[in-house]
């Protein structure tokens, strides 16, 4: 059985909408408003009368941005009192992640209490939608996405692959090699 398909009505457009100068001169008003608004607020504010300030540029290169306290950034895996991560390897972000970005490779564990451990963990930063799902649902919390580093920046996809030796910050990865 055949599902009908609907076409969807729009409404016809107008001389003035056609042309488009109505709806540029209509951007154009939103654009001096906010700067002739901003402008007010900062010549107020040097004044010494005004409580609340226009927008601000951010400097970036020179002046890093203040990040919020909840802001989710580049991952990280935190590790064990020995030295190892503490991934169980049970594949709880792997199988959440919507971008399908997270590869893990699971080994037995030496450890008696611990079933098995992550033998590679690699995120795909490049894929990676930065939506946290991964850290809600580990159950050891193993991964975090706390470590304030939003320059992630690289010349080639290769590496964007973060793997377990950086994610655990055992080796530096160079943003720009």
């Amino acid at each position: 059985m055949a599902i009908g398909v609907c076409p969807v009505r729009r409404p016809p457009r107008t001389f003035r909408e056609q042309i488009y100068i109505w709806e540029i001169w209509k951007g154009l008003g939103v654009t001096f408003r906010h700067l002739f608004v901003n402008l007010w607020r900062h010549a107020l504010k040097a004044a010494g009368a005004g409580r609340k300030s226009g927008a601000v540029t951010i400097q970036y290169p020179d002046v890093p941005a203040v990040l919020g306290s909840r802001a989710r950034s580049r991952h990280r895996l935190l590790k064990r009192q020995d030295g190892h991560p503490r991934c169980t390897a049970c594949m709880l972000c792997e199988t959440i992640c919507p971008a399908q970005c997270i590869r893990i490779v699971a080994q037995e564990s030496p450890d008696v209490i611990v079933e098995k451990r992550a033998k590679s963990f690699d995120i795909d930063l490049g894929l990676c939608v930065f939506c946290g799902y991964c850290v809600e649902a580990c159950p050891v919390d193993a991964i975090h996405m706390d470590s304030n580093q939003v320059e992630l920046s690289s010349y080639n996809r290769e590496d964007m692959i973060w793997h377990m030796e950086e994610l655990m910050g055992e080796k530096i990865k160079n943003a720009h090699s």
